[in-house]
């Protein structure tokens, strides 16, 4: 199997990483998929969780330090080189619930630093995610840079951003988030969003998700309680 390097940053406790660690394709014969490089987050238990879960043979390429003391320019180049980057960039400055302050306030510029690696690394893919509130943030104009810079990164990507609504891809839940894909546009390729799986009449409910079998019955800490 061919495996693509993936370097992630504001990990958190591996959610992305996860799916990234568990995907896997096969094209004109040949198996593709993604292989751990590198990854940061602020939080000291999500990296012990993100270690143990996603590469527990390579614990010190997951490092609990504020970004900006991450992303300096000796630790970059101590970094491995990477094909895919990720992040989910905070969103306490993004979030209906919260100030809406955008990139004006103390987390919304945080996003810079995922620019900074495409400039840096140039992988051909990335992907970028956030809540569905940051695409009206600052009056639209914070989205809208922050679409910019990561087109113009790096040599120049290809972008896509759709807001997915999680319960139209049978996820129990109201969540809905932005995510944006980039390609590098040497490639020539343009990212396509997947269809949903349902409509918005058939979505399921927690209940029907965990009811129907989809949690083994051997699973740990999932007794039924008398």
């Amino acid at each position: 199997m061919i495996k693509f390097k993936y370097g992630e940053l504001f990990c958190g406790p591996g959610g992305m990483a996860l799916g990234a660690k568990m995907s896997k394709i096969t094209h004109k014969g040949q198996r593709y998929g993604l292989a751990h490089a590198w990854a940061n987050d602020i939080d000291e238990d999500s990296c012990k969780t993100y270690a143990k879960n996603i590469c527990p043979s390579e614990k010190e390429s997951i490092t609990a330090l504020p970004v900006d003391k991450y992303l300096t320019s000796k630790r970059m180049k101590s970094l491995e080189p990477i094909d895919i980057f990720a992040y989910g960039f905070p969103c306490n400055d993004f979030s209906l619930v919260g100030e809406r302050k955008g990139i004006n306030g103390k987390f919304g510029p945080l996003y810079s630093y995922g620019v900074k690696v495409l400039n840096y690394f140039r992988p051909k893919v990335f992907v970028a995610e956030n809540v569905g509130g940051i695409a009206s943030s600052n009056s639209g104009m914070a989205f809208k840079k922050i679409c910019d810079d990561l087109q113009n990164a790096g040599n120049g990507y290809v972008i896509t951003k759709h807001k997915y609504r999680s319960e139209l891809y049978s996820v129990p839940q109201l969540r809905h988030r932005i995510i944006i894909v980039g390609i590098d546009q040497s490639l020539g390729l343009k990212f396509q969003v997947p269809v949903p799986l349902n409509d918005k009449d058939s979505v399921i409910s927690a209940s029907e998700a965990i009811g129907n079998g989809a949690i083994p019955s051997d699973s740990p800490n999932n007794e039924e309680y008398e």
